[in-house]
């Protein structure tokens, strides 16, 4: 049996299950990433020119198509026309659950509100991932950062004084697990006969709930001091805390918070200051910051990484390499069994990181490459009932044509 006609393993919890996606970029396919890895059915719902990840990188698919892609099977269907929309609806009909992150006005324009798909299917677990929840701006379009910016993540972040996203689209893929937590609770509610309430997930709500601990923390600077002052970030508000260059030209990451963190890189890296009073204490340390900044800063530097990361970790201290993209899937513990996921797409060979949850095995289960657009259009259509004379009017509609990518090739 190939790959691409291999069933989902039968062990997993959510084997049996039937998902649609309607999904574009990253909340809605990221969440169905995840219940694919749990053993459902992903059926990604495409239009005919397909998910906007497909055509991202060189005229090809981005590394969020194909990370998040595997284990799924894709429909092209043009949803702007009668014979699209009958096809959508025969494939909600027998389907367990549907995820989509159209904007709410889209969502009515296609007939597929939580009304709409309850009248359809009424057992049908709806999730929408959207960009705000219910109130004044319940209408509008979000994005990634659009949420950070909306809640305090952005401003705290600066790039030559800008305020700048964080570069990975976090809080899409936040929300895709919150939707993810939600569908599994509303699963429990009906294996125990309860009434499901729709599951819906605004990117914005999301962004505040992960800005929770600094939000609250302003507060408690308002009750302790008179006035709003927030936190300082996690870096500078621990000296010694933070990335420091070592005598290779590397950069190791020290994660040092108490007082015994202190005495032990004091030790480990045969510091003089390791029973100086006048740094024994936190509240010393922060007083003295640029003194203790520069202490550490030499300390690292005199030693190459792999020596001072053995001492500190010898010692009890928390400590790790900072790595560039490109060495990290090199790493001991990223190469342990189970860790990856072998996946191909069009001849190349990708190590995808595996849904980290247990229990495991040592090898991930085999499952689907990341599909070709409309790779599954007329089979599923097939098996929901369409007659053949509708699936022709649909497949007449897409896969758009003319579609071409080629990677770079080097020699040797």
């Amino acid at each position: 049996m190939s790959q691409e006609d291999e069933p989902s393993n039968p062990t997993r919890p959510l084997a049996g299950r039937r998902v649609i996606e309607l999904g574009t970029m990253l909340a809605a396919p990221f969440a169905t990433h995840i219940l694919a890895q749990l053993g459902a059915e992903v059926i990604k719902v495409e239009p005919p020119r397909g998910d906007p990840t497909r055509a991202l990188v060189r005229g090809g698919p981005s590394g969020t198509f194909i990370a998040y892609s595997h284990d799924k099977k894709s429909a092209c269907i043009d949803l702007a026309t009668p014979a699209g929309r009958e096809a959508l609806v025969q494939l909600v009909a027998g389907a367990d659950a549907l995820v989509h992150n159209l904007a709410p006005q889209a969502a009515r324009k296609l007939g597929l509100t939580r009304e709409d798909c309850a009248a359809i299917n009424p057992r049908l677990i709806y999730c929408h991932i959207r960009g705000y929840g219910a109130g004044p701006q319940a209408e509008e379009l979000a994005s990634n950062p659009a949420a950070e910016a909306a809640t305090g993540v952005m401003e705290a972040n600066r790039i030559d004084g800008r305020p700048s996203r964080l570069g990975p689209s976090y809080h899409d893929q936040f929300a895709g697990a919150y939707a993810v937590i939600g569908m599994l609770a509303a699963m429990l509610q009906a294996a125990q006969g309860r009434p499901v309430a729709p599951v819906e997930v605004g990117l914005y709500e999301t962004g505040l709930h992960v800005a929770a601990r600094d939000l609250v923390g302003v507060q408690l600077k308002q009750h302790l001091l008179g006035r709003p002052e927030r936190e300082p970030h996690g870096e500078f508000s621990m000296p010694g805390y933070g990335a420091y260059e070592t005598a290779d030209g590397r950069w190791l990451y020290l994660v040092m918070l108490s007082d015994s963190h202190w005495e032990k890189f004091c030790q480990a890296l045969e510091l003089e200051h390791a029973g100086d009073p006048s740094l024994a204490t936190l509240r010393q340390r922060k007083k003295a910051r640029e003194r203790v900044e520069e202490l550490v800063r030499q300390a690292v530097r005199a030693r190459p990484l792999e020596d001072a990361a053995d001492r500190l970790k010898a010692a009890g201290m928390g400590c790790t390499e900072v790595l560039p993209l490109e060495r990290v899937l090199d790493a001991a513990q990223a190469r342990a069994p189970g860790k990856l996921r072998r996946v191909q797409f069009r001849g190349l060979d990708f190590e995808v990181p595996e849904f980290p949850w247990t229990p495991r095995t040592d090898t991930p289960p085999e499952g689907l490459a990341p599909p070709e657009l409309g790779a599954h259009t007329q089979q599923l259509l097939a098996d929901s009932g369409v007659p053949q004379e509708a699936r022709a009017q649909v497949q007449a509609h897409g896969p758009a044509s003319g579609f071409a990518w080629a990677p770079v090739r080097r020699e040797g």
